[in-house]
């Protein structure tokens, strides 16, 4: 018997689908979710991809998040889209709103949607990603739940509020990043402990505010530290804002599941921001795009952002994902 199981794409989000709706999910939901964490996978995001089911599943149990929500779209001004996700998913809210932005964008140039009441517990860049595939630019952020303290604090207040950030470049595949503000995400934190290793010096507290590199020690009861000191506080603390400031959602210090035995997923808001660069550009953009990325490659640096995603991507779509036994047990089982 072998340790791995392979799966196509197709397949993978066959599965996932048939488990979303097993456990509470509209059809269209369970696409929608299936999708974004079956890509996730594919492109060797591991703590975003299948690790993420059994905590969905154990929401979906709890009564936390709705998986059958109808999001509703407000047009409320030429170059604002206000979705209310009704406790549901975030990508089907988007998706709901997505063709309402685009028409904004391409008019006005520049537009937002903003998106509340919605829970997010996947991977950024597949938000943005499309619209670069579009020729837009989009800007998107999301907060979650506490886990990572301010700059100079013990007890956490922000998510790790990932920014992911999308553009079209000249005969390649999008410019993609999708980065926390914290020094890790949590995922890669719970397979750290799952897997038995340590963390970076940096990246967290235990319970007591004492600097950690124990995975354990950051989940139970302990915190993440934000990258780069003050200036990642400082940026979570604008994804805040943004998320739910702006949105109308939960600050990530206002999720509270007490009451839902078994909830794992933050409600809060997403923010994305999409530009047209054909209306904005004072010169060709997409040639511009490459002419710095040229000159980074120039400089010495071997791999730009999304560049091992795309490498993962494309082995994936030759030869299958690659899943281990134990993770596709996993699958068959829930």
């Amino acid at each position: 018997m072998t340790d791995t199981v392979t799966l196509s794409l197709a397949a993978l989000q066959r599965l996932l689908e048939e488990i979303l709706l097993r456990h509470g999910c509209s059809a269209d939901v369970a696409a929608c979710i299936a999708h974004n964490y079956a890509i996730a996978e594919q492109d060797g995001a591991k703590s975003h991809g299948v690790f993420r089911l059994p905590a969905i599943v154990s929401t979906l149990k709890s009564g936390w998040l709705d998986g059958k929500a109808v999001p509703s779209v407000d047009d409320v001004s030429p170059g604002l889209v206000r979705v209310d996700a009704r406790n549901g998913f975030t990508q089907p809210a988007l998706a709901a709103g997505r063709a309402l932005l685009l028409e904004k964008a391409k008019t006005c140039g520049i537009a937002a949607i903003a998106i509340r009441n919605s829970h997010h517990f996947g991977a950024l860049w597949p938000d943005v990603e499309p619209f670069a595939r579009d020729g837009l630019i989009a800007l998107s952020v999301v907060n979650s739940m506490a886990t990572v303290v301010p700059h100079g604090g013990t007890k956490p207040v922000y998510g790790t509020n990932p920014i992911a950030f999308a553009t079209p470049r000249e005969a390649d595949d999008p410019l993609v990043f999708d980065q926390a503000s914290s020094a890790l995400a949590n995922g890669d934190v719970q397979i750290a402990a799952r897997e038995g290793h340590a963390l970076p010096a940096g990246a967290g507290l235990d319970r007591y505010g004492n600097p950690t590199t124990d995975p354990q020690a950051v989940l139970d009861g302990g915190a993440l530290l934000p990258f780069g000191g003050h200036k990642g506080s400082s940026i979570a603390l604008m994804v805040e804002i943004l998320c739910a400031g702006l949105t109308g959602g939960q600050f990530s210090f206002e999720v509270d599941w007490s009451e839902h035995e078994g909830a794992l997923t933050p409600k809060t808001g997403q923010t994305i921001i999409v530009l047209d660069p054909e209306r904005g550009a004072s010169a060709p953009f997409r040639s511009r795009v490459e002419q710095l990325l040229t000159k980074l490659r120039a400089a010495g640096q071997e791999r730009l952002p999304g560049d091992r995603r795309y490498a993962n991507r494309r082995r994936a779509q030759l030869n299958g994902i690659s899943l281990t036994r134990d993770e596709h047990e996993m699958l068959l089982a829930l």
